[in-house]
This record gives C-alpha cells, structure tokens and sequence, in this order.
C-alpha cells in the first residue's frame, strides 16, 4: 500500500490546482499561509510571502516593496492569489482537508 500524503502535500496540492501558474517553491509559501493565517490571510500576507520566494529568484525586482508602498493596481495583482489560499484554507478547517480540530 501506498504511503497517504503528508497533511502539508495536501494542502499544496489543492493549491497547486487551484493556481497552476505558480512556481514549486511559492506554492509552499502559501501552503505556510493556509496554515498560520488561514481564511485570515491577506493581500499583504500573499505579497509578502511572494517577497521573500522573489527576493530569492531575482532579489531586484522592482516591487520588493513593503505592501503599503505599491500602487492600488499592483496590490490587486495578489487578489486572485489570496482569494485561492482563503478557498484552500476553508476546504481544510472547514473539515473536508481534515484540519478541523
């Protein structure tokens, strides 16, 4: 029989199908996200996590910024990327992912 999923591999996976345009490496953030901040998380919670996976891919990218420094349009930008972790995190606690304590 086949070893089951660590509970973290669940939860990057629904968020891999969720938002299949992200790198590997971010997705593990966000699965940080889902866990700690949960239905919770922010649009400064998902630039910040996506921050620190850039400043490690191409630390000169010009919106390495604190949150509240960028425009209304390039916050936006993490909106579709916040509202899936929110999805993700409510499949979880909700009960469905098992998180529900």
């Amino acid at each position: 029989m086949a070893d089951s999923p660590t509970y973290v591999q669940r939860i990057i996976d629904r968020l891999t199908t969720e938002l299949d345009d992200c790198e590997p490496d971010l997705i593990r953030f966000y699965a940080l996200l889902v866990l700690t901040e949960g239905v919770n998380t922010t649009l400064e919670h998902v630039h910040d996590a996506w921050a620190i996976w850039r400043d490690q891919t191409r630390p000169d990218h010009p919106s390495i910024v604190l949150f509240d420094k960028l425009d209304k349009r390039t916050q936006e930008l993490d909106r579709p990327y916040q509202e899936a972790i929110v999805r993700v995190a409510q499949w979880w606690w909700d009960g469905a992912g098992e998180g529900a304590r």
